[in-house]
């Protein structure tokens, strides 16, 4: 007479291994891709709004070309100094006629503040890295980040992040982070 194998149970073993599935899901994190929070301007109505002022010396023309070199107001720049060169046109601290007009502007907490209309129109060629554009982004939102930074030490005698949601308000308002981005061309020809 032939033996029989006693058999395995593998009715539990689908139980378990939706189990194990749910426990991977639960306390698996998954990396989300992120991106450079902008703010977008408003949609204008028409054409000719006095709102929008776009006169030239209110407009530091930043471009990036296709071999990843940089153009400032015209001038071939290393990356390195875009900082300090977009913070200086943000804040315009010497009243330079020909950096950005400032508007007096009354925010709570600073009073009538002298506030720029001074806008960083960002342009880039196709071509260009995409490691180039970020770290010119990266030097963009670090001018902003100094100058709000040096006005909350100036005002409230604290740096940005230890300030009062208040406070922290007030800053932004002072020195609002204007960045236009334009399409980008191609120069190469096709698109």
């Amino acid at each position: 007479m032939a033996r029989k194998t006693p058999e395995i149970n593998s009715g539990s073993m689908a139980d378990i291994a939706f189990l194990l599935l749910i426990f991977w899901l639960v306390t698996t994190s998954m990396n989300v891709d992120s991106g450079i929070a902008r703010k977008l301007p408003p949609l204008v109505e028409q054409e000719n709004d006095p709102g929008m002022d776009a006169r030239e010396r209110n407009v530091l023309m930043v471009f990036v070309s296709g071999n990843n070199q940089l153009m400032v107001a015209g001038q071939r720049m290393d990356i390195s100094g875009l900082c300090e060169k977009a913070k200086a046109f943000i804040t315009n601290p010497t009243n330079d006629p020909s950096m950005p007009e400032k508007e007096m502007t009354e925010i709570p907490l600073l009073g009538n503040y002298p506030v720029s209309k001074g806008l960083i129109s960002l342009q880039n060629d196709r071509s260009t890295s995409y490691d180039t554009y970020i770290q010119v982004q990266n030097e963009l939102t670090k001018a902003f980040n100094e100058a709000k930074n040096e006005l909350a030490l100036q005002r409230f005698g604290r740096p940005l992040e230890d300030l009062s949601d208040a406070q922290k308000q007030a800053v932004n308002k002072a020195i609002p982070v204007k960045i236009s981005e334009a399409e980008p061309r191609d120069l190469t020809g096709g698109r």
